[in-house]
């Protein structure tokens, strides 16, 4: 069989699907124009991603492989493809509504072969007696726990393959009827190259020390997450390697549940999207929508707003495209609920800015804190964000550590409103709104919106 191995969420030659098919291939991996052009010509993800494509290229070329590039739309490419003789394409599928529609009118070109790979379960292994999604995830996750067994993580062997002749120098720029051969470089898809992580996800997870995470996941300053995110949404390590190293560490005493229930949060929300789609945009429940206020906005977005913890997590989203989780679910609750704006745009700031941004994730985590979404948070459930700082930053060093400003300021002065109101502090701004105020303001206008 001659078929077109589409790499996308799935950066890695190990435990590959794709790599297990047989056959002869074409491997190639797409720069989306459609993609490409939303982003800010300095996006740290473009430069991420065409690292770790260079890298595949080479381990691909020690296999006897290689990898063609694209700069293109996507539906361009296979129509070039198309009269070459290829009996499908092969891909992992993706959940979100514009991947859908992409592959969608892909499968009209060729044969289109999905591949199961970017998560644990597949969209429809999961369903309620009636066949019906999950709502609610204590119930999927116990459903989850009671369908998993070892074939959810068995690896997949590398299978020797025909490369199927083609040039493989340089990217290939499509332009309606126009072909063009780009140097490979980031600069000739129309970025600038820009400092990323490098540090390889096998790395990583042998340093990972899981059996700090239950106790310190939620504190930043610790630093105690697995950094495995970016890699997870890249495909860059497998989904059933990581599983296999949470067996090996279940083995050996570590405890592993509370990093597995995250793991399948992830599943969650990447299947609520999936059989939901209009909630990529839409609220699920409740008719307020925000009130659209640029002056707050731009407070938020340039961490100016006066609380610390607020302005310390958009500081480190800023300066190095991460934010530590905890901190995520304080900003978000601060921007849906104190500044009362939508939900939609504080998405789209991390959208643009997240290294490891996974749209199903995003969203989903976006709506939970607005308290819009389908999982049965309920709206009058608002994070203060100094009980927060002071029970997960006690001493404050997350906050001085991206709060220069407030380095010389005694730690529970920054987790005291109204210390924060009465201060001058040169180079920061006090509190744009009063808690207590903007949560019992919010509340009115859910109530209104029931």
């Amino acid at each position: 069989m001659r078929r077109i191995l589409w790499f996308r969420r799935d950066l890695r030659v190990d435990d590959n699907p794709l790599l297990a098919l047989g056959g002869e291939v074409l491997p190639i991996f797409i720069f989306d124009k459609n993609i490409l052009t939303q982003l800010d010509r300095k996006d740290r993800r473009v430069s991420f991603i065409f690292l770790r494509i260079l890298k595949l290229k080479e381990q691909l070329q020690e296999k006897g492989l290689d990898l063609k590039l694209f700069f293109a739309d996507p539906v361009d490419v296979f129509f070039s493809l198309a009269s070459l003789g290829f009996d499908e394409v092969a891909a992992s599928g993706d959940y979100d509504a514009y991947s859908r529609e992409r592959d969608r009118k892909v499968s009209h070109i060729l044969p289109f072969n999905y591949l199961h790979d970017t998560y644990i379960f597949k969209p429809d292994e999961i369903l309620k007696t009636d066949q019906t999604p999950y709502l609610v995830f204590t119930p999927f996750y116990k459903k989850a726990k009671s369908l998993f067994t070892n074939a959810h993580i068995h690896t997949y062997p590398f299978c020797k393959q025909k490369l199927y002749p083609s040039d493989y120098n340089g990217i290939t720029k499509l332009d309606n009827t126009q072909q063009d051969v780009l140097k490979t470089e980031v600069a000739s898809i129309g970025f600038t190259s820009v400092p990323c992580p490098c540090e390889e996800p096998h790395t990583i997870l042998n340093t990972f020390e899981l059996q700090h995470y239950e106790k310190h996941r939620d504190f930043p300053y610790l630093d105690r997450t697995s950094k495995l995110s970016l890699h997870l949404r890249f495909g860059t390590l497998s989904i059933r390697e990581l599983l296999r190293f949470l067996s090996r560490q279940k083995r050996a005493g570590i405890p592993t549940e509370a990093f597995f229930r995250q793991l399948v949060f992830r599943e969650f929300y990447a299947y609520l999207l999936y059989h939901f789609p209009r909630i990529e945009k839409e609220n699920y429940k409740y008719r307020f929508k925000g009130i659209p206020d640029t002056k707050r906005y731009a407070d938020f977005c340039e961490a100016k707003t006066g609380v610390p913890i607020v302005d310390a997590g958009i500081n480190e989203l800023l300066q190095t495209g991460y934010m530590h989780n905890r901190v995520r679910m304080i900003c978000a609750s601060f921007f849906t609920k104190d500044l009362l704006l939508p939900w939609q745009w504080g998405e789209s700031f991390f959208a643009k800015h997240l290294l490891d941004y996974d749209a199903a994730s995003n969203i989903l985590s976006w709506q939970w804190s607005a308290g819009t979404g389908i999982d049965p948070q309920p709206y009058f459930r608002i994070f203060n964000p100094y009980l927060q700082s002071k029970k997960f930053d006690k001493e404050a060093c997350y906050i001085k550590q991206y709060c220069p400003a407030l380095k010389t300021v005694e730690a529970k002065l920054l987790h005291d409103e109204q210390a924060l109101f009465e201060l001058t502090l040169p180079g920061y701004p006090r509190p744009i709104v009063r808690h207590r105020e903007a949560a019992h303001e919010a509340l009115k206008h859910f109530k209104r919106g029931l």
